[in-house]
């Protein structure tokens, strides 16, 4: 994953597992704080993150067409900023990654699935609100 460094804008690779923990510029060695937004994912990132990440996963399977989905896209970076370091939240457009929606069965958008270890132990299709979202992590964590 490439992170931007908010200081100097260096673009710095992260590997994934990785992302929730704080590290350093490697251009200013200032702070790179965790992941704190959403991260839009295609089907390779999304293997790579869900296997390697030692936090809890949120997926957030959505389509550009769907007014629920945008309406809960606020709610969902939100939580993501609430819960750095402690989660990392991913979105997958479902127009673009057919095969990876169809691989775990979503049927109705928005769609929340959450991974711990590569594996779902939570899913629930229809909108949360951010505090609901931040209550479900915390629960898995």
């Amino acid at each position: 994953m490439i992170r931007t460094c908010s200081q100097c804008q260096t673009k710095n690779r992260i590997p994934a597992r990785y992302l929730a923990a704080t590290g350093k510029c490697g251009q200013c060695k200032n702070p790179l704080p965790p992941l704190a937004a959403p991260l839009d994912v295609n089907a390779a990132t999304f293997n790579e993150i869900i296997h390697q990440v030692p936090v809890p996963v949120l997926v957030d399977f959505w389509a550009q067409w769907c007014g629920p989905c945008k309406m809960a896209a606020p709610e969902f970076a939100n939580a993501a900023n609430q819960l750095a370091g402690k989660a990392v939240l991913l979105k997958v457009n479902t127009e673009s990654e057919t095969q990876l929606a169809a691989q775990f069965g979503v049927r109705s958008i928005p769609n929340f699935k959450l991974f711990i270890g590569g594996e779902v132990k939570w899913d629930q299709a229809g909108a949360l609100s951010s505090g609901q979202i931040v209550q479900l992590v915390e629960q898995f964590r």
